[in-house]
Formats: structure tokens, sequence, C-alpha cells
């Protein structure tokens, strides 16, 4: 086969449209690795992100049985609230029908005390004192019953503070356990929108680039400035983009996600910016990515020294 002349790039492309197999071979010898393997990482990345939304649905159910458990131990207070209601409505009307036997006890007394009165007036003293004793037994008696009462209802109400102060740190304990589940999913809400993110600086998203290569960055530079709670952090940043501008060279986003935007939000991002443009010369711009922001960095986002992409309030909501 004769072998075709090539002098112009025009040339070139009709032969490669001509032999598909050469165009293969010059595309394997132009593309680098990291573009040749771009599909499986990428198909990596999607199996990586689905294990990682599997366990939070893990943890989603099992906040939602330990609420069904809470809520669970919460009716049984109730209801041995309620029996102890019950056993107190029943002592007391007991009480009042004791008291009642013994009024009229008393009544039958005095009366027999009137009749005795009439045949002798002589046993009137020693009638009298003794009805003076069975009236002062009958207030003892009745004190010590207003008492015991006044004990039940204190034990009462001090059980139903205990049942409440419990139910409350049980709420506390809620709260503080969903925090950082909301947090991680507004974090993973906020990775969807990262083409958004980058759109707002005028650049294109190309990638994220996760911890293990932020990593790397540092300890392919000279950190010895930098203490290692820094490089802790700056691995550990909620969204760091790598994107292109619009002359197509290579940049970055360091993105820190929160509700309320705040200082230490911002420094942290732009410290991760500084980071990124001392690791690898490039262009790195700073953001906060939340609901709202604190008024005291407005001016800096104002400013531009910082930028905000404002989220949507159901990337906190956790279902």
């Amino acid at each position: 086969m004769r072998t075709p002349e090539i002098a112009t790039v025009e040339d070139l492309v009709r032969v490669l449209d001509e032999h598909p197999q050469w165009r293969e071979a010059v595309r394997t010898r132009l593309l680098t690795r990291e573009l040749l393997e771009l599909p499986q990482r990428l198909a990596d990345f999607a199996a990586t992100t689905d294990r990682r939304f599997k366990a939070v649905d893990q943890q989603f159910a099992e906040l939602k049985r330990n609420l069904a458990e809470f809520i669970a131990n919460t009716d049984r207070r109730f209801k041995a609230v309620d029996q102890q209601f019950a056993e107190l409505k029943r002592n007391l009307a007991e009480f009042i029908a004791n008291t009642d036997r013994r009024f009229e006890a008393a009544a039958q007394q005095f009366e027999e005390l009137r009749r005795q009165l009439a045949e002798s007036a002589a046993n009137t003293d020693r009638r009298f004192e003794a009805a003076a004793q069975q009236s002062a037994e009958l207030r003892r008696q009745l004190a010590e019953s207003i008492a015991n009462t006044d004990r039940r209802f204190a034990e009462l109400r001090r059980n139903l503070a205990e049942s409440t102060a419990n139910t409350n740190r049980q709420f506390d304990k809620l709260r503080t356990e969903i925090g950082p589940i909301k947090a991680a999913h507004a974090a993973t809400s906020a990775r969807a929108e990262a083409d958004l993110m980058a759109e707002e600086r005028g650049l294109t998203f190309v990638e994220f680039v996760e911890p293990k290569e932020r990593w790397a960055m540092a300890r392919g530079s000279d950190t010895g400035d930098i203490s290692r709670e820094e490089l802790l952090s700056f691995r550990r940043a909620d969204i760091v983009i790598r994107a292109a501008d619009p002359d197509g060279a290579e940049c970055y986003v360091a993105v820190e996600v929160s509700y309320t935007a705040n200082g230490r939000d911002t420094k942290r991002a732009q410290r991760n910016a500084r980071f990124l443009t001392r690791f690898t010369g490039q262009r790195a711009d700073p953001m906060v990515a939340s609901l709202q922001i604190d008024d005291r960095i407005r001016t800096a986002v104002a400013a531009g020294e910082v930028s905000w992409y404002k989220l949507y309030p159901q990337a906190f909501e956790v279902e």
C-alpha cells in the first residue's frame, strides 16, 4: 500500500480520517495518561459517592430508630405519671371518705354526750374531757393526713421536674448529634453545585481536588514555616475545586461551607487559597458557601477579598 503524502495540516487530518487505526495511535501518543485514565477515575469517583450516600442513609435510619425509642420511653414515663396521678386521686378520695366517717362518729359521740349530760350532771366534766381528747386526736390525725398529702404532692412535682429535665437533656443530645450530619449534608449539597461556584468566579469547573492530592501538594513543597495543624486543616478543607480560566489556564477555588459564614470561615478559605497558590504556582480564589453571612464579613465580601456563594435552605434540611 502506498504511503500517503502529508505536506499540510489538512493532509494530516484527511489521512487520519481515512485511517482510523492511525488516529487512535496518534491520540495515545498525544494525550497524557491522566486524560486516558479519566473515564475510569470518574467511574471510581461515582462508586465512592454512592458508598458515602449509603453510609449517610444508614446514619439517618439509625437516627430515626433512636428517635422512635426516645418517643416510646417518653410515652412510658408519661403513663407512669398518669398512674401516679390516679393513685393520688384514689388516696385523696379515701382520705375524704375517712374524714367524713370520723366526723359522723364525732357527731354521734357528741349526741351521746348530750344524752349523758341530761342523765347525770356529775359525769359532765369527765365526758367533756373525753370528748376534748377525742377532738385533739382527730385534729392530730387530720394534720398528719394533710402533711402526708403535701409530701405526696411535693414528691410528684419533684418527679415531674426530673422527667422534664431528662427530656430536655435528651433533646439537647439529639440536637448535638444531628449537627455534624446536617453539616455533612450541606457540604454534599454544596459539592453538587461546584460548577456554579466556579462559574461565579468566571471559571470552568474541571474536578475536585481530594484530600490526598492536597496532602501531596503540601508534601511536595517547602512547608517549614507552616504548622502541622494548618496543613491538616488544609487537607480537611470542605471543598477545593480545580478549574480553568477563560484562557484555559489551570486555577483553583478554595470553598468553606457553613450555615452562616463568619470570620473564621473567611480566614480558612483565604488561607487555603494562599496555600494552593504557594504549592502550585497557580491562581486560587477564596469562597464561602452558606445560607447567609455574618455582618462582620460583608465588608470583605464587598471588597472582593472573599466571594460568597448563597446556598438554598434545603441544603441544610435532613430528612
